[in-house]
């Protein structure tokens, strides 16, 4: 066994840097908490993108999002956590914040918000791969 397969081997046990998943993670957690400030208005947002029934939908994306990132953040139920944050942000990103349908008012912010949570996509995917590479 050569020096580079062992540290593949030793790399293959550990889970993904645990400071970037908890800086992901908590960053997740903490901004779908954000939504449990104000319900209210983030079911409204839904229902203006046109969310079916969003008194349903966006509490329930909210708590998906904050028990993923938690899951991520602390690598516990890692497929589960990983794959809830997957899914959410594939769907959440395209659907509420699509600047390209947006007024000339909010296109800047929704062009941000966007990209940042293209940016987490990314994160996400990266760990969800690294969930299923574990077993």
């Amino acid at each position: 066994m050569t020096d580079e397969t062992a540290t593949d081997e030793a790399d293959e046990s550990k889970p993904p840097c645990r400071v970037g998943r908890l800086f992901v993670g908590l960053g997740l957690a903490l901004q779908a908490s954000e939504d449990f400030r104000d319900m209210e208005s983030t079911v409204d947002y839904a229902e203006s993108a046109g969310v079916p029934v969003p008194e349903l939908l966006a509490p329930l994306a909210s708590v998906s999002m904050f028990l993923g990132g938690l899951g991520v953040a602390f690598w516990r139920l890692p497929r589960l956590s990983t794959a809830a944050v997957t899914g959410f942000l594939a769907v959440v990103t395209p659907t509420m914040h699509d600047f390209w349908n947006a007024d000339e008012d909010s296109k800047e912010g929704e062009r941000l918000a966007f990209f940042g949570n293209l940016t987490m996509f990314g994160a996400a995917l990266v760990f969800l791969r690294e969930a299923y590479r574990r077993d």
